[in-house]
């Protein structure tokens, strides 16, 4: 992406590892061949953490001046001075993480970046000096003035892509909220951002049921025949490659993997334990149905190992790499 402008990282939270993913990130950029990007974050802290493994910073005004640098150091826009302390994260850090976001954020709405890359942060953290979503993605949807319902999370690796249709809700929970519109909404989205973003014409959509052998015809829970089937129907109507409701126990092997493109599964842990099982180092998490391409690499702010040199770059590296391949395909069509 040399013929563009580069992509954002936001810092995350500065006591974790995201500073030091930065770094290690550029570090490999001409082994990784990675696009073009500019640390939206406090200096002071990526220059500290670049100090580590001597890899020059350097503070710029504008994303177009980070281009012209980033064969030479890494680029970071100033949001304010900032303490590197890896592993002891206060409000202060969570305050840097917060407007690390918001800024990146707002640069790739208004095009002087083509792509945004969320570094991770400690929601905990936030919430106490003003975040009110309950994530990254659900913020980012919002700045762009996007729908939460409109925002639809998934998680890409070199083995498997999955969308979980409820997310960061108690399990106890998640019968009460399937609903067949839900379901598709989020499918419809999540194919039409296969085919915009990575390339699938015609994804096959993969659709687990809910309950233990998809329900086994309403003997272990009806959610399966009375909301998954009809959705599933109603996708097929749409010209929707779908197939299901599916036992989630035989969806995750090499053999039914290369049956689709994306697997669909009813709550967060049904489709991201396999994702983390297979891709551990390099998933990532992408938003589709936004404005803007957002991924960010799929793991937490890491507190216990931040600082000490052993945080694997793969993931963030992984999420440069998908972001600047998505913004190419929107940009060239």
């Amino acid at each position: 992406m040399t013929d563009g402008p580069p992509l954002a990282l936001s810092m995350g939270d500065p006591a974790g590892v995201g500073p030091e993913l930065a770094i290690a990130a550029w570090s490999r950029r001409h082994d990784e061949a990675l696009p073009a990007f500019v640390v939206i974050g406090s200096h002071a802290v990526i220059a500290a953490a670049g100090l580590r493994v001597s890899v020059p910073v350097v503070a710029v005004s504008s994303p177009s001046e980070a281009v012209a640098l980033f064969d030479t150091a890494l680029p970071v826009i100033d949001i304010g001075v900032g303490s590197y302390e890896p592993g002891q994260p206060d409000d202060a850090g969570a305050v840097l993480a917060l407007t690390s976001l918001t800024l990146a954020t707002t640069l790739t709405r208004e095009g002087k970046t083509a792509g945004l890359v969320t570094g991770p942060i400690a929601k905990s953290r936030l919430a106490r000096v003003g975040f009110d979503y309950p994530g990254q993605t659900e913020s980012v949807a919002a700045a762009c003035g996007v729908a939460p319902d409109q925002a639809v999370m998934m998680l890409a690796g070199p083995h498997l892509r999955v969308v979980p249709i409820t997310v960061h809700v108690p399990l106890s929970q998640v019968p009460g909220l399937l609903t067949t519109r839900l379901i598709v909404s989020r499918a419809a989205i999540a194919a039409q951002g296969l085919s915009r973003d990575f390339g699938v014409v015609r994804p096959r959509l993969a659709v687990a049921g809910l309950n233990p052998h998809a329900g086994e015809d309403g003997r272990m829970g009806s959610e399966d025949r009375d909301v998954i089937a009809p959705a599933i129907a109603q996708l097929r109507e749409a010209g929707f490659d779908a197939t299901g409701p599916l036992p989630a126990d035989t969806m995750f092997h090499a053999a039914a993997r290369a049956t689709y493109d994306l697997a669909i599964g009813m709550y967060h842990d049904q489709v991201l334990i396999p994702i983390k099982v297979l891709d551990f180092d390099e998933g990532v998490n992408v938003t589709l149905g936004l404005p803007i391409v957002r991924t960010s690499p799929d793991h937490g702010t890491a507190f216990g190992i931040a600082g000490t040199g052993t945080a694997r770059a793969g993931a963030t590296i992984a999420a440069l790499r998908m972001a600047g391949l998505c913004a190419r395909r929107r940009a060239h069509g």
